[in-house]
């Protein structure tokens, strides 16, 4: 619940409307965080491969040409931001864009904004 908030200056330009739907400050500093974990091109590129396909580390090197430390990096990340998750088959991790929604609309809003769209042929989306 906002406090009401006596504005300086009263310009009538819709301030007071805008003021009560303000966003909590901590639901801004949660989409703060998880943007701030895609600001990385690495891991955003990691997080829109694994919207599409569940992967292992050593696959999504290949896929980023990059070294396995370095994806697990950017994997241990995601997945503390909540964004991605994993599952173990054997010795192999694999890892996957998590189930939620809002890692659905962050790969929705990151498809729009670079203007491509899902691959459709021999993959399944996972979110």
């Amino acid at each position: 619940m906002n406090k009401k908030i006596t504005l300086p200056h009263n310009h009538d330009h819709g301030s007071h409307a805008v003021m009560d739907r303000l966003p909590a400050q901590e639901d801004v500093e949660t989409v703060a965080d998880l943007l701030k974990q895609l600001g990385d091109p690495s891991r955003l590129r990691i997080f829109w491969i694994l919207c599409h396909v569940e992967e292992c580390v050593i696959d999504i090197a290949a896929m980023m040409e990059m070294t396995n430390p370095a994806v697990s990096h950017h994997l241990r990340i995601l997945k503390t931001s909540g964004l991605i998750v994993s599952r173990r088959e054997g010795k192999e991790m694999y890892y996957r864009a998590a189930d939620t929604d809002i890692a659905q609309k962050l790969h929705h809003a990151m498809e729009e904004i670079m203007e491509i769209s899902c691959p459709k042929e021999n993959t399944s989306s996972h979110i």
